[in-house]
């Protein structure tokens, strides 16, 4: 209630004839500490009961943009190649801080109605936790705030934002809802911008988090991601009433999402796994399961592996590969590939191509086509953050596929192939990107499409600077 009445989020008024209330609710949570470090806190926080609001009256845009991933990835290599400063922090209760733009009246909150005042309603003035359009108005609060202090906003992702200090360095700001990472030349320029935004809003330093093993403790250590005896298909989905009962018990989702919030952070080396698990999250079966326990014992075994960012300046350099038709349901191929900068991964991605390929050189052709958008990205991208990192190149080892990319001569064989495809010989003709041929051996890529022995997938690592 202290955040609540020092942010002025309402003032109590009657009702107005022909409006409706939003209720509200207390949600009361224990956050667990960290042992010998910090203590258990009790929670209580007001929600408004947001599942009650009438689109086009209570609330109109609730998108908000996160900062993606790769950019996070991008800014800690600009920061470990120039030896810069970093920190993280977050804002407290970041919602409260949105303007409203609508009129929203929502009753009073259990156990402080105000007395006399019984029977008035809060006209809010400011966003709450629960409302649709919380998240959309702190955002365009934050911005709004960051603009205003001579930040831009990159075109590229709208929550990275970067200043041109007078001496010609720069200082970087990523937005994750209400989290922070600031980056800048010393610790000065840090502790300014951390002044500015606790003028505007109240700061906190970052909690650390908890894992979560699904009672794999115990489990025996493996050395790779997914084992190649592993032959996942929808046939072996559940078909008795016995297996659809013993699955319903099984947390198969929960752990599929935790897997892929690891890799989405910082595990491209269990891309391909993920990928394959995640096809059967509407109806797995047992041997789904004992594939996702196989990736949790191989992340048992190296929780100590990290990305390792270096001081390398050779920029950023691009790795694709294709598995033609390595989808048993449907036999569509898969697209796999990893950028790099100072040899440490920044983007990667493992996926289902949308079309089936007829062969494995329109198969890699496609996924030179996906990875060149990630490319032109990544190079807009560092463009504005002041790097003159040029992705030179893009290294497949198909060479019928780069002949592809590169001649017209093929088009009685390849006019079936969808026209977004066709878009990679513009570029590459450009010179914005060039595509080169390089040993399946030394392609780290191989491991985003298929199952790898130990010794290749461990070459792979450490092409891409993942380390104990």
């Amino acid at each position: 209630m202290e955040s609540l009445h020092k942010n002025k989020t309402w003032d109590l008024v009657k009702l107005p004839k022909g409006k409706k209330t939003v209720r509200c609710k207390w949600v009361f949570k224990k956050k667990e500490g960290t042992p010998g470090v910090e203590e258990p806190k009790y929670k209580a926080r007001l929600v408004a009961k947001g599942y009650s609001q009438v689109p086009g009256v209570d609330f109109t845009d609730v998108f908000s943009p996160v900062v993606k991933h790769s950019s996070i990835r991008a800014l800690l290599g600009i920061v470990a190649m120039h030896d810069l400063e970093l920190e993280q922090l977050d804002v407290k209760t970041a919602f409260l801080h949105g303007e409203l733009e609508e009129d929203i009246y929502m009753q009073q909150p259990e156990g402080f109605t105000v007395s006399e005042k019984e029977d008035y309603v809060c006209l809010l003035k400011k966003s709450l936790y629960g409302l649709k359009q919380s998240p959309r108005q702190w955002y365009k609060r934050f911005d709004s705030f960051m603009t205003s202090h001579d930040f831009k906003r990159s075109s590229f992702d709208s929550c990275v934002y970067f200043k041109k200090n007078n001496d010609g360095s720069f200082v970087y700001l990523l937005l994750y809802v209400d989290d922070m990472l600031i980056a800048a030349k010393d610790k000065g320029e840090i502790r300014k911008v951390k002044a500015q935004l606790s003028e505007e809003f109240e700061m906190k330093d970052w909690d650390q988090q908890k894992n979560t093993w699904f009672n794999m403790r115990s489990a025996k250590p493996v050395s790779t991601p997914l084992a190649a005896h592993f032959r996942l298909s929808s046939a072996l989905s559940p078909q008795s009433d016995d297996e659809i009962e013993y699955m319903s018990h099984v947390p198969y989702s929960s752990a599929v999402g935790s897997l892929m919030y690891a890799m989405v952070c910082s595990r491209p080396d269990l891309s391909y796994a993920v990928s394959a698990v995640s096809r059967y999250m509407a109806n797995p079966g047992k041997e789904h399961w004992k594939a996702v326990q196989w990736i949790l014992r191989y992340l048992r075994g190296t929780t100590d592996v990290c990305l390792q960012f270096g001081r390398i300046e050779d920029g950023v350099i691009g790795y694709v590969d294709a598995d033609f038709g390595g989808d048993l349901d449907r036999r569509r191929s898969l697209t796999g590939y990893v950028f790099t900068i100072g040899g440490c991964a920044i983007s990667w991605k493992a996926t289902l191509q949308t079309t089936v390929a007829l062969s494995t050189t329109e198969a890699e052709y496609m996924a030179i086509t996906e990875a060149c958008k990630e490319a032109i990205w990544l190079k807009g991208l560092f463009s504005e953050l002041n790097e003159d990192l040029q992705i030179s190149t893009v290294f497949c080892d198909s060479q019928s596929a780069i002949f592809l990319t590169k001649d017209q001569m093929f088009h009685e064989r390849t006019k079936h192939i969808d026209v977004r495809y066709h878009f990679v010989r513009d570029i590459i003709a450009r010179g914005d990107i060039v595509v080169s041929k390089i040993s399946t051996h030394e392609n780290p890529a191989d491991m985003m499409t298929k199952s790898l022995p130990i010794t290749k997938f461990e070459h792979c690592l450490d092409l891409v600077g993942v380390h104990c």
